[in-house]
């Protein structure tokens, strides 16, 4: 909830300003919906739900006005007015900023410090169930990454990877990477520094056949190798498993598993399952079926490390612990992608930011994956962007609250003469503000991802 701190001076700007109509005047201070859930809990047609942000709003479809929330609510700050029910909070957050002496706050940050300091004094450890995040605290993975700047997307580790865990999308397909590869498999030494030496080759075309960008061809009985025409900078992108673990969660099977922090796979269990629930739940679309006959799928690290040791060279592959303290950039706005995309609900919004569970987060970097800012950090090159999307605002529900039009990082929403509230199509880009924040579930509102090229 929000709090009026003693520095209230009753000026009354955010009640003015908020959209539910949750804060009122007891003796001269600003106070508001505490967000106990209480309504949510008493209602008969379930018609109040919990959003992203942590506060609540009321499905108009589903509310009859039967008044139990007014009646259940321990701070009598539900009402009906006109049929609609007024008093509970959204956690929009706008009354923190409208209030000109800054006398309003997030309780959230209060109750965490006070308690923090608290425990701190105990010597306590933090369990999961505490709403706290200890200074220092991090969600953590081990997984091998690659190094963008050191990378030359020579595919190297694409091909030695044993379980296809490792996928480069090149642009120039087709032309000599100085991935060696070649060199490796001649069975007669015939190839070095991609020159070959034809008095030795053999013509197995054993280099034909394992070049990974297919770079090598035969022309009147010798080999050549396309060498790139100019010194351009390769570009396109290199995507490979996080070990997050969400495969083996979905794994009905138990065909996939997490020993010692290490993905481990039967396929003798893996025949049997028939919905493949573990295909559709990697982050970065590295899992896929397999046309090989000993195994089903492919695509997920078993941390053997053998791209590390073969990319000799440059050494853009290395194990590395992965570690994020729930921080984002100034660019987030809270949109609401990254908790409506979070398979762990780990993530609850704030205005301007976000808050991370960092106990339930296991790091697989879908949220970043998906944010439209790319406001929050990722090692993966993997990247979804916003297709398309609808977005409209029903007037039948719409309580004119004007929240859509404050909280839209675009002002793709405005209100007309008439008061109707409509969206301009050719501003909007379908980040889900809006729909996260209406107190009226108002909004019809859908989206498409697609893979960033």
């Amino acid at each position: 909830m929000f709090l009026s701190t003693n520095e209230c001076e009753g000026i009354g700007e955010c009640i003015k300003e908020c959209p539910t109509g949750a804060i009122r005047l007891i003796e001269g201070k600003a106070f508001s919906c505490i967000t106990c859930g209480a309504c949510a809990e008493a209602c008969p047609n379930r018609a109040i739900k919990k959003n992203k942000y942590g506060g609540y709003i009321v499905d108009r479809a589903k509310c009859n006005a039967c008044g139990v929330c007014e009646m259940i609510c321990p701070v009598n700050s539900i009402r009906i007015e006109d049929d609609v029910v007024k008093g509970i909070c959204a956690r929009c957050g706008i009354c923190v900023d409208t209030c000109p002496i800054k006398a309003r706050i997030d309780a959230y940050d209060v109750i965490e410090n006070r308690q923090l300091q608290f425990l701190e004094a105990l010597n306590l450890t933090v369990q999961p169930e505490v709403r706290v995040k200890k200074e220092g605290s991090k969600a953590e993975r081990l997984n091998v990454i690659t190094e963008g700047e050191k990378c030359t997307l020579c595919r190297r580790c694409e091909y030695y990877c044993p379980t296809g865990a490792i996928m480069v999308d090149l642009k120039q397909e087709g032309e000599c990477t100085n991935c060696r590869v070649c060199e490796d498999v001649c069975p007669a030494e015939a190839i070095t520094d991609n020159v070959i030496d034809m008095d030795k080759c053999t013509l197995c075309l054993k280099c034909v056949k394992e070049c990974p960008n297919k770079a090598i061809y035969i022309e009147d009985f010798k080999i050549k190798i396309r060498k790139p025409e100019t010194d351009e900078e390769r570009l396109g992108n290199i995507v490979s498993c996080l070990n997050c673990g969400l495969c083996v969660e979905a794994c009905s099977k138990g065909a996939l598993r997490m020993i010692d922090g290490k993905i481990r796979y039967d396929p003798s269990l893996c025949e049997e399952c028939e919905t493949m629930e573990c295909l559709d739940v990697c982050p970065v679309g590295t899992l896929r079926l397999s046309n090989e006959v000993e195994a089903r799928i492919k695509g997920f690290c078993v941390s053997c490390g053998r791209c590390v040791k073969a990319c000799d060279v440059n050494e853009a592959r290395s194990f590395q612990d992965i570690t994020w303290e729930g921080t984002v950039s100034e660019d987030c706005i809270s949109c609401g992608v990254c908790a409506e995309i979070c398979p762990k609900d780990a993530i609850t919004l704030k205005r301007g930011s976000i808050e991370v569970n960092l106990d339930k987060c296991i790091l697989c970097e879908k949220c970043a994956i998906h944010c439209p800012m790319d406001a929050i950090p990722k090692t993966t090159m993997r990247k979804k962007s916003i297709k398309e999307g609808f977005t409209y605002i029903q007037d039948k529900l719409c309580m004119q609250c004007k929240l859509c039009t404050k909280i839209c990082p675009e002002e793709a929403i405005t209100e007309m003469e008439d008061g109707k509230i409509i969206v301009d199509e050719s501003k909007c880009n379908y980040c889900g503000a809006c729909s996260n924040a209406c107190p009226a579930k108002a909004i019809i509102f859908e989206r498409e991802f697609e893979v960033t090229p």
